[in-house]
């Protein structure tokens, strides 16, 4: 592994890096469209979801009050799948797509179609009782913070910042500095952990964080199949960083 400086702070994404989906999006959306008598595959509602997904604007809502914010981030998340139908040539099949919609963004707050990855939870706690601040940053919204209750992660992380929030997503460097902006550090004393090379590598170098690569063997959507240089720290488990805390915690 490329060295490391030890960080002052530790900051990692959320979905595909601390949890993953149980099953794929295209999955959950046929069971449920089922309900409602449309049949689709789940395999073309996976394609069809992920070029919507990547079509999408930024999930930011930077002129949005606090108040209206879920109502922004529902409305975000429903225009995402009807373009995902749409392009599975079945939205025309809904009687009342946002009666649909409801239930399965419900769906998502809860941890049914979450899973932990197998270390992070040990992980986070020797982190944690180190004495690293730890902070995620996501482009996910609001029903994180519900999630990383349910999923017993809320107590390790000193703060999240949301893109829904901040009103910038990654890879914009707006929200990684908004992150460590209440620490007083300069961006080089921390790390950022996530699995997009787009959103976590390319953003946390634009902010001037320490970007490592965490790539898992499956991901809610695909790398754009661009080549990665091999200067960049790559993991594929997240226990492969004790060695250099430890390290330090030793010395």
């Amino acid at each position: 592994m490329i060295a490391l400086p030890t960080p002052t702070l530790i900051a990692l994404d959320a979905v595909g890096t601390l949890f993953g989906l149980k099953e794929s999006v295209g999955a959950v959306y046929a069971r449920f469209a089922a309900k409602g008598g449309v049949s689709v595959s789940a395999a073309a509602l996976d394609q069809a979801f992920f070029n919507a997904f990547q079509a999408a604007p930024p999930c930011a809502f930077a002129h949005v009050a606090a108040a209206d914010r879920p109502r922004a981030e529902f409305a975000w998340w429903q225009a995402v799948a009807a373009d995902t139908f749409a392009r599975a040539g079945v939205l025309d099949q809904f009687e009342d797509f946002r009666g649909f919609f409801a239930p399965v963004f419900s769906y998502y707050a809860t941890a049914a179609p979450w899973h932990l990855y197998p270390e992070v939870s040990t992980v986070l706690e020797s982190w944690h009782q180190y004495g690293i601040p730890l902070v995620i940053i996501s482009n996910f919204d609001s029903r994180l913070y519900g999630l990383l209750k349910q999923l017993g992660l809320a107590p390790f992380f000193s703060a999240v910042v949301i893109s829904s929030e901040v009103g910038a997503a990654k890879p914009d460097p707006a929200i990684f500095e908004r992150a460590i902006a209440p620490y007083g550090i300069s961006p080089q004393q921390a790390w950022h952990i996530g699995d997009s090379w787009q959103d976590d590598v390319l953003g946390a170098q634009a902010a001037q964080l320490q970007p490592i690569w965490l790539r898992r063997a499956t991901r809610l959507l695909p790398d754009s199949g661009i080549e990665h240089p091999n200067s960049v720290v790559q993991i594929t488990d997240l226990r492969e960083l004790n060695a250099i805390l430890g390290c330090s915690a030793t010395s």
